[in-house]
């Protein structure tokens, strides 16, 4: 009987090769623009083990929102961007997608979206640009909580040779994070996230030329986002603890590598700044509480003062459950906050003017038929090169 089983499984693999990769879902929002910022993607995590990390894109010039573009631009992609997205940045006419549990970077041309290369690295975290390299942080082991887990490093890559991987590498403290560079200065943030309660509470500092890292700066504990200013200020954010150890936001002067200032009151989960204010959203889980405390806040980094704890004044801030993004549109100034709701359901993205009144949102209504950000919404890149059509070119 089992020679009769044969051409019935050849036929399902054969039908399951050939279905089309998902479409992807478009909406008009607002009315189109000629501004030299084309539009924005939108990195989507999607939740631990279900492999759905997205990328989103919105398009300044026509005011429309398309949900999961990838799949359908790389058919043959198995399957597709991977699981957990975990960083979004542009570099050289390229996309760059860190892929923390899928253990990658995914990089495709900006242009299309269409795949480009994809470097191994275990336990990838986040990206950033220096010269012709590419520099990637990654906790260097398993996805697992472990009070011995190993040292972190950061990997380098060379841009112009994706084919290569890994070019180098560069030990720094347990679980790094974020990075900015400072002239020819590479910081680092170490959380020590899988060696609680031992966290990590220090800051690598590595010289770029010799890929070394020459000092160590000691801040607060579990270390996650590093933003540099205009004034060579770098700020860095605390988780703490999630009990009795609060987020806090830590000041350094990058041009002694000194920590100058420890901003108790401002707790920081991401951040991101446009001239001299820092834009900061916190949602600062506490275990003794289970709920989180959330802000928004604006920071003036002459002054280092807190401007306001409520950037968004029109009382849109309570239908947010748990922010989960924050950008800042380079031109208008337009606040970009997305919402990751339960974790499980899809997120909602919502754009505010510069005065924190509500502008658009996606979904744009609550129908459920909707078109609406991925599970989990977490990063933003705004573009300066349009995406083009799917059928551009054929």
């Amino acid at each position: 009987m089992k020679p009769r089983l044969l051409l019935p499984l050849l036929l399902l693999a054969a039908c399951r090769q050939d279905e089309p990769a998902p479409a992807s879902a478009s909406t008009a929002v607002i009315a189109g623009t000629t501004a030299d910022i084309k539009g924005f993607f939108l990195l989507n995590e999607g939740n631990m083990g279900t492999n759905k990390a997205t990328i989103d894109y919105f398009d300044y010039q026509t005011g429309t929102y398309t949900a999961d573009i990838y799949p359908e631009r790389n058919p043959g992609i198995v399957k597709q961007l991977g699981d957990v997205g975990n960083d979004l940045q542009i570099h050289g006419g390229k996309l760059y997608a860190v892929i923390n549990c899928s253990h990658f970077v995914e990089i495709m041309n900006l242009r299309d979206a269409r795949h480009v290369a994809r470097v191994s690295i275990p336990n990838c975290r986040y990206i950033t640009f220096n010269g012709p390299h590419a520099y990637v942080t990654s906790y260097a082991g398993p996805v697992l909580i472990d009070p011995n887990a190993r040292l972190g490093y950061v990997a380098r890559l060379d841009t112009a040779r994706l084919d290569a991987g890994v070019i180098d590498t560069c030990v720094v403290g347990y679980q790094p994070e974020e990075m900015a560079i400072a002239g020819n200065k590479l910081y680092v943030a170490n959380s020590g996230g899988y060696r609680l309660p031992g966290y990590d509470q220090t800051i690598s500092v590595i010289d770029i030329p010799t890929f070394k890292v020459i000092k160590t700066i000691r801040a607060g504990i579990n270390l996650h986002r590093l933003q540099l200013d205009n004034h060579g200020y770098l700020y860095a954010s605390s988780r703490g603890d999630y009990r009795d150890t609060p987020s806090k936001t830590y000041v350094i002067d990058t041009r002694d590598d000194l920590l100058v200032d420890i901003l108790d009151d401002l707790p920081n989960t991401d951040m991101t700044l446009r001239g001299d204010s820092l834009y900061i959203y916190s949602t600062a889980w506490s275990h003794l509480t289970n709920s989180n405390a959330i802000s928004y806040a604006i920071l003036d980094t002459r002054s280092r003062r807190v401007v306001t704890r409520s950037f968004i004044t029109d009382g849109t801030d309570k239908l947010i459950r748990t922010p989960s993004c924050i950008a800042v549109h380079p031109g208008t100034g337009e606040i970009i906050v997305a919402d990751a709701r339960d974790h499980v359901t899809p997120g909602v993205l919502y754009c505010f003017t510069p005065a924190g009144k509500l502008h658009w949102t996606v979904p744009v209504t609550d129908d459920p038929r909707d078109v609406t950000p991925g599970n989990i919404p977490s990063r933003v890149a705004f573009t300066r090169v349009a995406l083009e059509p799917l059928d551009a070119g054929k």
